[in-house]
């Protein structure tokens, strides 16, 4: 039995509550894909606070609490503003909320490009602050030596090549990644190089499809992509853009639902029955006891 936090509707604070499902580990997800395949592929959400764990954990195997919560969240115009205290009191908040899924922080900007030891510090902050199994950081190649350096001290790494957004400056925008022979080669390259590594597993963000195809194809660790291919092994989304919280998303984002507009239908609703004294009715207030 493991342990999760549900919401008291009458205190509206969080209480525990067992599950009799167990979380899964970092060696469940990497034993996903067996002999280069995957036969159930690996389905991956963002998440920021415990209700929407709570509301995401049974169907997901993986949450991610990304550095995207520095626009989703906090209105930031890219992800470069994020601190590791962010990080760590969302990365808590999600842990706290779920019990089934394997929770990945993101650590952010500028707490692990310095040195390996930066990394080790920055990210052993983060799974002993947050109770997360793993982190995630990006790049290929550039990061392999911290990867293997975090792995070889026990801490689990999911690795992220392609486009990465933290990298946005020098890449000159958001564009897909992959169109020159040479990007491909690198983008094959860095994969394989996270993989010698130790990372248990790798973001394909950004990329050509074919190139997604054959980095899953060549890599034995499970590959997650967003905006790749739906043959990667796995497939990851920022939850706000798949449910339709925001007027524009990403071309590589299929918007499940229109939840911004059932939001201010909703608002709108309420601001009118307080203006018009219908709310609240006597059943949302209380009376004398007959």
């Amino acid at each position: 039995m493991s342990t999760t936090f549900q919401l008291d509707t009458s205190t509206s604070r969080a209480t525990p509550t067992p599950q009799p499902r167990k979380r899964l580990t970092v060696p469940s997800i990497r034993g996903r894909k067996r002999d280069g395949v995957t036969k159930e592929p690996l389905v991956m959400l963002t998440a920021y606070t415990a209700r929407q764990a709570q509301l995401l954990d049974a169907h997901c195997d993986m949450l991610l609490v990304g550095d995207s919560l520095g626009q989703v969240i906090y209105g930031l115009p890219s992800t470069l503003a994020v601190t590791l205290d962010m990080m760590i009191a969302h990365g808590a908040a999600v842990v706290r909320g779920s019990y089934h899924s394997l929770v990945v922080v993101d650590m952010p900007f500028g707490s692990y490009e310095a040195s390996k030891e930066q990394a080790f510090e920055s990210a052993s902050r983060i799974m002993a602050e947050t109770g997360c199994a793993a982190v995630k950081l990006e790049g290929g190649q550039a990061m392999a030596e911290t990867i293997e350096f975090l792995n070889s001290r026990g801490i689990p790494v999911m690795a992220h090549v392609g486009l990465t957004p933290q990298a946005v400056n020098v890449l000159g925008g958001y564009a897909a990644r992959g169109r020159s022979q040479e990007e491909h080669a690198k983008i094959i390259s860095d994969g394989e190089a996270v993989q010698t590594a130790g990372a248990f597993a790798v973001v394909i963000e950004g990329v050509i499809e074919p190139i997604a195809i054959a980095l899953t194809k060549a890599i034995e660790i499970p590959t997650i992509g967003i905006g790749a291919s739906a043959q990667c092994d796995g497939q990851v989304l920022v939850t706000e853009d798949m449910l339709g919280m925001f007027e524009r998303v990403p071309r590589f984002v299929k918007r499940y639902e229109d939840i911004a507009t059932l939001i201010e239908k909703t608002v709108e609703t309420y601001a009118s029955e307080v203006r018009d004294r219908s709310f609240p009715t006597e059943a949302q207030t209380y009376q004398p006891k007959k």
